[in-house]
């Protein structure tokens, strides 16, 4: 990025001290640079010399060597990189003789009685045609030959006769014989370079932002360039008054050390250009945020346009999807363990289980129950489909040793394809799959086939449904097995408990129950075991608790189980699993946009979700396999129940859940309260629902909810 400086706003000038570099002061300096600044339009790569200049101030002396280091490391094998050295020549060839003359220059002001401003700007006169970032490295450049000479002698005039020879010339041995008087001199010295360096670095990284991502309208970036200039004329003050120090040092013996101490001035000129230093780099950050936020951006809409394009194949999306580089294996291969490539996915139908950390062991359970049938099933082997794992955490929210150690359980426990570690996951894919996939907190799998077409937004609900005779979990699957479908026991609880499927078989009256009011649970089962020995009906009953159960649903089991009231599943996950299902088919039909108005399915799926959302008990009870439903309220059921008597005749002429069901209608009242607890985040819920019972659309409130039981 070329430097051109937006405009200065700064205060009028005021009286400074006596050093005169007050703020109000650098605006009469700004003038003055502006005038003496005219850029040849020549760019050149001064990176490679500041490596250099670095090497210098280090070598002269180590301490300098952990601070110098903030930026790129500092090795003495540095200057031994052929890239390195390739780059330094092609600048050198360019400045040598500069920087050469710009020492020579240094050597002479400090050895002079020139004021400090006057030999700063002379030395930025005479490079007027070099950018900002170039006058700042010749300047430190020119500096540190003066520097490095100086210490070249001082480290080995005891064991080089020629250093020596120099110094004794140059009363070094005097000198030095006197180091911890000059302590507070070095000192001084030793931290305006470190500083600076860290200038140098910092203007050379303003240089080198990428102009396709950010321009000089942005803020940020304009007040760094506005300040650069002042911060390059303050660096060549402090080169000035270092220089100083070293040059006060040489040929002037005794005497003159006590009287030149003056390591003050350099300390506060070394606060200033701290103060400066600290400014550009904040603004710097300011500047990396901002481009990191267009590359951001750019990575998202590149995602979208991805999955817009038809695709050879699936390597470019799930690269971009996943990991771009080809530096490891994104994948752990949950059979072996072992690390794999992308490769292994092309051309293959890909399943993206995607959740956070709090998937739940009860859906990994029964997703690889469902997994395994279809990959053994010897009717699928033409179509071959991976399944593999993307965990979606907040990139914001930092990483701890919980969360590595609960990452790792989860995958060790998957055997299916996952993702190396969620770090490397691309984060503008976790933006593309909560905006466009709508993923919130609940686990969805993608479908995307070979040419990574999406076939369906979220096949985990066929999943739980039909299990693995959705495959292959595409949009139209889910359609054709609606299609066959009709609101029958069968599709409430295929796949949980084999002991209904026998009870189906033998054709007995089953009755479904739930609910958490105990009372209501052992008054129900009593009556109607009751009413079925007096209409001489083969019975069986099972409580399906409700959906997320807690203690209260554990503790109705116990009881229900003690007392022998109906049948109960001893395992809470087969009750989470029977209103997963049922949650999963309002999913599923309001993805395939039905509503109650247009689907009979729906509004029963929609009625028994209404059972749940209440604090009472409610009933369904069928026949078989096919037979009708006949569901109501627990109070209604209890009542209707309790009035056998008056629709036994009728149980003899239609049969019992003709009779049950008229009756169950004769006690309907118009007066009704519903509340609807819609599964999934919010994002996903329709704007109008409207109330199974009544047809009148429902109000809608946002509800929170703590069960800590």
């Amino acid at each position: 990025m070329s430097f051109r400086r937006a405009p200065v706003r700064m205060q009028k000038p005021a009286k400074g001290g006596r050093l005169m570099y007050s703020s109000s002061d650098d605006v009469a300096v700004m003038k003055q640079l502006e005038a003496a600044h005219a850029p040849d339009g020549q760019e050149i790569d001064v990176k490679p010399i500041l490596r250099v200049v670095e090497d210098i101030f280090v070598h002269a002396d180590p301490t300098l060597g952990p601070v110098a280091s903030s930026g790129t490391p500092v090795h003495g094998e540095a200057l031994e990189d052929q890239a390195l050295q390739a780059s330094m020549r092609d600048a050198l060839e360019s400045l040598a003789f500069v920087i050469d003359r710009v020492a020579t220059e240094i050597a002479c002001k400090c050895s002079g009685s020139e004021d400090a401003h006057g030999s700063a700007m002379a030395i930025l006169n005479m490079l007027a045609h070099f950018s900002w970032d170039a006058k700042l490295v010749i300047v430190l450049a020119a500096f540190g030959m003066n520097y490095g000479e100086f210490w070249l002698i001082a480290q080995n005039y005891s064991s080089n006769q020629l250093a020596k020879a120099v110094a004794i010339l140059k009363q070094l041995p005097e000198i030095l014989e006197l180091s911890n008087a000059q302590k507070p001199r070095f000192d001084a010295v030793r931290s305006v370079i470190k500083t600076m360096l860290d200038v140098g670095k910092c203007v050379i990284k303003f240089k080198e932002l990428p102009s396709q991502y950010i321009t000089s309208d942005v803020e940020a970036l304009s007040t760094a360039l506005s300040h650069i200039p002042i911060a390059v004329y303050w660096t060549a003050r402090s080169v000035v008054a270092c220089a100083s120090q070293i040059t006060g040092l040489v040929g002037l013996g005794h005497g003159h050390l006590a009287a030149t101490t003056e390591a003050w001035e350099l300390s506060s000129l070394g606060h200033k250009l701290s103060n400066m230093c600290s400014h550009l780099e904040a603004q710097l950050g300011t500047c990396y945020k901002h481009i990191d936020e267009k590359k951001f951006m750019e990575s998202y809409q590149s995602l979208i346009r991805l999955f817009e394009t038809t695709q050879i194949d699936n390597m470019k999306v799930l690269k971009a999807l996943i990991y771009a580089k080809d530096d490891l294996q994104p994948l752990v291969d949950g059979a072996t363990k072992k690390r794999a490539h992308l490769d292994v996915l092309r051309r293959k139908m890909v399943l993206l289980l995607i959740s956070g950390l709090d998937i739940l062991q009860e859906e990994i359970a029964i997703l690889e129950q469902i997994y395994n049938e279809a990959r053994i099933d010897p009717t699928r082997h033409d179509i071959q489909y991976e399944v593999v794992w993307l965990p979606i955490l907040d990139p914001a929210v930092p990483w701890t040793d919980g969360k590595q150690k609960q990452f790792e359980s989860l995958q060790a426990t998957m055997p299916w394809y996952s993702v190396y570690h969620p770090s490397i996951i691309n984060p503008a894919a976790i933006k593309f799959v909560k905006e466009e996939w709508n993923f919130g907190e609940k686990t969805i799998l993608v479908v995307l086939d070979p040419q990574v077409k999406v076939m369906s937004p979220n096949a985990l609900h066929m999943m739980w449904i039909w299990g693995s005779a959705a495959f292959p979990f595409t949009i139209a699957r889910e359609e054709a097995l609606w299609k066959e479908e009709s609101w029958r026991l069968e599709l409430l609880v295929d796949g949980i408990d084999p002991t209904i499927v026998q009870w189906m078989s033998e054709d007995k009256y089953i009755c479904l129950y739930g609910g958490e009011d105990t009372d209501w649970i052992r008054k129900f089962t009593s009556v109607l075991h009751a009413v079925g020995n007096a209409a001489g009906i083969p019975l069986e009953m099972v409580y399906v608790g409700k959906s997320n159960p807690k203690e209260r649903v554990r503790k109705n089991i116990t009881a229900i189980t003690a007392a022998n009231m109906s049948h109960c599943w001893q395992d809470l996950t087969l009750v989470w699993y029977f209103w997963v299902r049922i949650e999963s088919m309002w999913h599923s039909k309001n993805q395939l946009h039905k509503t109650v108005d247009n689907d009979p399915i729906m509004q029963e799926i929609m009625t028994l979700l209404s059972y749940d959302g209440s604090d009472d008990g409610w009933a369904i009870l069928s026949r078989g396999s096919g037979g009708d439903l006949v569901r109501a309220k627990g109070s209604t059921f209890v009542t209707c129940l309790t009035e056998f008597s008056s629709w036994e005749k009728q149980v003899k002429e239609t049969g019992f859940l003709p009779a049950l069901k008229q009756h169950l209608m004769e006690l309907h009242s118009p007066h009704h309260c519903n509340r609807l607890v819609l599964p999934g985040a919010a994002a996903n819920a329709p704007e109008r629902v409207v109330c199974s019972e009544c047809g009148r659309a429902m109000e809608k409130f946002i509800m929170y909810q703590c069960c800590d039981e």
